[in-house]
């Protein structure tokens, strides 16, 4: 699959100086690429300047492959279908999990009024050890709060972390943004592993969030 590059200022997506009108237009054309799906994710996640300059950085640096253009497509694919969510959502963790080697896969929802978060799906050897939990609880507490990807490489050195099983050594939580820009899942991915997720994988899965953004309505 072809993709186009980043251009860094050159980049209609990376102008501060468009309309509202015309950046949401460009948004949209953006949004057939990986790339602009990042973009459009981030879209509500931080000022402009901020949210182009950070994700612009990290997909100039890490470029995706043909493989990571097939789950892109296949996650596409699990959000066009109809039927029972919780299906579809089985359909972005199992080859979340499969694709990238990941131990453990969780997708959950953030339900801000009641203040908690809830694990929807998973994908690996057994269910987490809190599927509900508060949602100022842990390192997906972190994210939430501060409405950006928390990545920690040695989960024991992090006394954020809240256990899911106890021989999980690394985590990244994704948060996933509805329309109105709250956020309203997330993606938890552990690894037996320390410093497992390097700054591609964060790039991909980030871009994996903004695809399976349609799950989550506002």
């Amino acid at each position: 699959m072809a993709r186009r590059e980043l251009r860094g200022r050159d980049d209609p997506c990376a102008s501060d100086l468009l309309s509202p009108q015309t950046k949401e237009l460009q948004f949209q054309e953006c949004a057939d690429t990986v790339h602009g799906l990042a973009f459009r994710a981030l879209s509500h996640a931080a000022s402009p300047r901020s949210r182009f300059a950070t994700i612009g950085r990290r997909l100039q640096s890490h470029s995706m492959g043909a493989a990571d253009d097939s789950l892109i497509a296949d996650l596409r694919n699990a959000v066009s279908m109809e039927g029972d969510r919780a299906e579809r959502l089985k359909l972005v963790a199992d080859p979340l999990s499969e694709r990238g080697g990941h131990r453990w896969v969780g997708l959950y929802d953030v339900d801000g009024p009641s203040g908690v978060v809830r694990n929807i799906v998973w994908s690996g050897p057994g269910a987490p050890e809190y599927p509900t939990f508060p949602i100022t609880s842990g390192l997906t507490g972190a994210a939430i709060a501060g409405r950006k990807t928390v990545n920690v490489g040695d989960v024991n050195a992090d006394a954020r972390y809240l256990t899911a099983f106890g021989s999980t050594r690394s985590e990244i939580i994704v948060p996933v943004f509805d329309e109105s820009g709250s956020v309203a899942g997330t993606i938890d991915i552990e690894s037996e592993q320390t410093n497992e997720f390097d700054a591609g994988t964060q790039a991909l899965l980030e871009a994996c969030a903004a695809v399976i953004r349609p799950l989550w309505r506002a």
